[in-house]
């Protein structure tokens, strides 16, 4: 009925002004047809995008995934590594995503959420993807025909097939670090833009979490295509993932305030902060831009740094060496039916984390605190939890199982810290330097994880050599108990340092 009465009045529009009571009804259907636009139900677009970037963390660790879940089983006797090798490879691969970082998020600023991300994601599938052919490399550059020859060889060309092996396959994660390092940079940015500052912590964890659940999808998927059509094809299959996502990117994303996904109501939500008080509202492209070296000036900056310093490390250990620690420790592969059962619950546990970044947000409404208040609240609580991972060890002699389950909870422990310390950049820097923040804090997290990776991996292999004793171990469980140690206390030290640096919350407003 209403339908129908404003098509009538808008068809006799001029012979409204000769009836007076027609002409009241105009204006009474206009004035509702303004109360319906003004009340229109709030959409969630915001949540789709939210979506779009957990799921492209999904895919980029994935595409980590596949190496740490084949190297022991299939890619080690083909090649003839050691733990050194690979110590190597995942060391450079950390120092390679640490500088990229440091330039993935000036790319981001530069050239904006959609071009950026496309670019980052099309670099690392096409990265994961080259894995595949460092086989056909080695092979070729040796002289020999089939990995059955590569297996049986002998004497010094094990040495030559180690290292020539080793260097196709640095090349090939290089290309991988490049683009995954684009990934935080831009989905941070991309939170930053949709999200008001209240929610933007849980948004992280959400698409954080994809980190955990990539993990969980690896170790049913990739030892199984390793085994059935050969480890090449693991890595062509995650690969190509990406490319997938690309095409749904190219349709789904652009600015909140010029997406016909997002309506008047959604955009005042998300726009929400900037009526708060003291704030002077600037549009991005209007805001003043913070130089490179003006990055290093402010202490929140540096509090960023140490705190992915500390920590990002404890996180890619996990990630990267957990399955061939079940393999020295335990005798259990990754194909096996419970190397997979371990692993799947491992990041199952991991998955907790997706209640971390909704911690800060009850502090906000419970008690009127600041965002980065609540955050380092809330990641203090966290700091608490890898403490269980020093028992790691002790109960692993019992079953395999304590150990993976206190690894999953340092785990989930680390990414809900994570998903609350990106959130930080957006609390206090300008959005224009959000990407770039974030490039310099992840290159930070990369320097850190490129130590421990490569520490870890010589430890090991001198631990096996000299039979290195500690707290009862000996040999490689020797070393991975110092290094569980190192993991359990690195939260602490980072929250302690980073309370130190910047004590309260403190917008910066560039003048």
């Amino acid at each position: 009925m209403y339908v129908f009465a404003h098509t009538l009045v808008w068809k006799w529009k001029n012979v409204l002004y000769l009836f007076p009571v027609l002409k009241i009804v105009n204006e009474f259907l206009n004035i509702m047809n303004a109360f319906q636009k003004v009340n229109e139900k709030m959409t969630n677009y915001r949540w789709t995008i939210c979506a779009m970037l957990f799921f492209a963390t999904t895919v980029n660790y994935l595409d980590r995934q596949v190496l740490s879940l084949t190297w022991d089983e299939f890619i080690k006797p083909e090649f003839h590594w050691n733990e050194a090798h690979y110590g190597t490879i995942t060391s450079v691969f950390s120092i390679v995503y640490a500088i990229c970082m440091l330039f993935a998020g000036r790319f981001i600023d530069w050239m904006g959420t959609k071009k950026g991300y496309l670019w980052s994601i099309g670099v690392w599938s096409a990265g994961a993807c080259l894995h595949a052919v460092c086989g056909v490399a080695t092979e070729h550059y040796v002289g020999m025909h089939s990995a059955a020859e590569l297996i049986a060889a002998t004497g010094d060309v094990v040495v030559i097939l180690a290292t020539v092996s080793m260097y196709f396959f640095l090349a090939a994660r290089c290309i991988l670090a490049l683009g995954e390092a684009g990934n935080f940079p831009a989905a941070i940015k991309v939170t930053a833009e949709y999200f008001p500052k209240k929610d933007r912590a849980y948004a992280t964890s959400i698409f954080n979490a994809g980190a955990s659940i990539g993990a969980l999808i690896a170790p049913v998927t990739i030892p199984v295509l390793a085994k059935a059509w050969g480890w090449e094809m693991a890595f062509i299959v995650i690969g190509a993932l990406g490319f997938v996502w690309m095409g749904l990117w190219v349709f789904m994303y652009t600015t909140p305030d010029k997406s016909r996904y997002v309506n008047k109501a959604e955009l005042e939500y998300i726009e929400q902060d900037k009526h708060e008080e003291n704030v002077v509202v600037v549009d991005e492209k209007d805001e003043k831009k913070i130089g490179f070296w003006q990055c290093f000036t402010f202490k929140q900056t540096w509090a960023f740094i140490v705190g992915k310093f500390m920590t990002d490390g404890v996180w890619w250990f996990f990630l990267f060496w957990t399955p061939s620690y079940l393999n020295t420790q335990f005798g259990i592969k990754t194909s096996d039916p419970l190397g997979m059962a371990l692993i799947f619950t491992l990041y199952a546990v991991t998955m907790l984390s997706i209640y971390g970044g909704k911690l800060p947000t009850i502090f906000i409404n419970r008690s009127g605190m600041n965002p980065y208040a609540a955050r380092m609240k809330a990641m203090l609580i966290f700091a608490f939890f890898p403490l269980l991972v020093l028992l790691a060890q002790p109960l692993g002699t019992i079953s395999p199982w304590f150990p993976v389950i206190l690894i999953g909870i340092g785990g989930a422990a680390h990414q809900s810290w994570s998903a609350n310390i990106f959130s930080t950049v957006g609390d206090m820097f300008p959005k224009s330097a959000i990407a770039s923040i974030t490039g310099i804090g992840g290159m930070a997290g990369g320097v850190g994880s490129m130590i421990l990776q490569k520490a870890a991996g010589n430890l090991f292999v001198y631990a096996d050599e000299v039979q290195m004793e500690f707290m009862g171990f000996t040999g490689k469980p020797a070393g991975y108990f110092i290094i569980f140690c190192v993991c359990a206390v690195a939260y602490l030290i980072g929250w302690i340092i980073m309370k130190i640096l910047v004590p309260k919350y403190k917008v910066i407003v560039l003048e």
